[in-house]
């Protein structure tokens, strides 16, 4: 059996003094920004985990308290409705168990103020959303010992449980009903490349596009926000004037790009079909009404806040890492 690597070990493979290895993962904000880097890296590489002592006693506390991390900015939680119906779902089943829910953003740049109360031990589990590539905090929890589950798949690299959504095959059904329809000129509004979630989206859908010949699909990058699927649509129409099809990897940009086919004289389904991902409920009153990937966010949420709860009230954590199905809902826009 192979020897977990140690502190140590992360310390000479990063290049820099077991102390500073250290304070890395205690959040410190007394390291430089490439030893940070360097750390995170070799964790990484290392597949290192921090090995903590429980809190008092065995089995799951009566004051233990959960943290949801948004890996996004604050003003996401308010204007994205993603956000809100997970972290609804989630808080409903941690309450029910009378575990107390806390709610943060981190993104990249301020990871180092979030990074000290999560693992100071104030914290005894961690729903992770949105974690995206190369951030700090997500290689940093991985390593902490501290119970986190993921909603939705980690970055590369980073060995966390974690539940996911078929996104692929909700790409690749997206692309088969527009194939079906005879479209020809098919673009995307693709979500952040960083996000493992809007890849998988892209991939499954470009992936069914080439298999039936269509090649150098047009992709516009967002961030599932509307101004981004504003501007992905404006790119797109400048980029294909002949555009017959849009697959947007969120409710919200297909939305802003319904809006913008408008403005420019394009009607929809008539012109240019438009489908969607998510099915939040903003898809229902949309003009036309949007045809979208339904992803079940609720369900999907609550099982990552169950996961984790089995994950804290016992020496193991659940290493299953579910899946939960996609599927197509067709109304109006395509």
């Amino acid at each position: 059996m192979t020897d977990l690597p140690t502190l140590a070990q992360v310390a000479a493979e990063a290049g820099v003094s077991p102390a500073t290895a250290s304070r890395v993962l205690t959040g410190s904000v007394r390291v430089s920004t490439s030893a940070r880097r360097q750390v995170h890296d070799a964790i990484s590489r290392l597949g290192y985990v921090r090995h903590r002592a429980p809190r008092g006693g065995s089995g799951r506390r009566s004051d233990q308290v959960v943290a949801i991390v948004v890996c996004e900015p604050a003003h996401r939680l308010f204007t994205e409705p993603f956000y809100a119906r997970m972290i609804t779902a989630a808080e409903e089943v941690l309450t029910g168990h009378g575990v107390p829910l806390a709610v943060m953003t981190a993104t990249a740049a301020t990871s180092t103020i979030a990074t000290p109360p999560l693992v100071a031990g104030g914290i005894d589990g961690v729903l992770l959303i949105a974690a995206r590539d190369r951030h700090p905090l997500v290689v940093t929890l991985a390593a902490s010992g501290i119970p986190v589950r993921s909603a939705g798949r980690p970055p590369d690299g980073i060995d966390l449980p974690h539940v996911d959504m078929d996104n692929r095959d909700g790409g690749r059904q997206a692309a088969e009903h527009l194939l079906l329809g005879g479209r020809k000129s098919i673009g995307v509004i693709a979500g952040p490349p960083a996000l493992p979630a809007a890849r998988d989206r892209l991939d499954g859908f470009l992936q069914t596009l080439a298999l039936a010949g269509m090649t150098n699909v047009p992709v516009a990058y967002g961030d599932f926000s509307h101004s981004s699927g504003v501007h992905g649509m404006q790119w797109l129409l400048r980029r294909m004037p002949h555009v017959d099809a849009v697959f947007a990897a969120s409710d919200v940009m297909a939305a802003a790009a319904l809006q913008t086919l408008r403005r420019a004289g394009r009607r929809v389904p008539e012109d240019v079909a438009v489908i969607g991902f998510d099915d939040a409920p903003a898809a229902r009153r949309t003009s036309p009404t949007l045809t979208t990937v339904r992803q079940p966010v609720e369900e999907f949420s609550a099982l990552a806040a169950r996961l984790l709860l089995l994950s804290m009230g016992s020496a193991g954590s659940p290493r299953d890492n579910p899946v939960l199905p996609t599927e197509l809902v067709v109304r109006e826009s395509a």
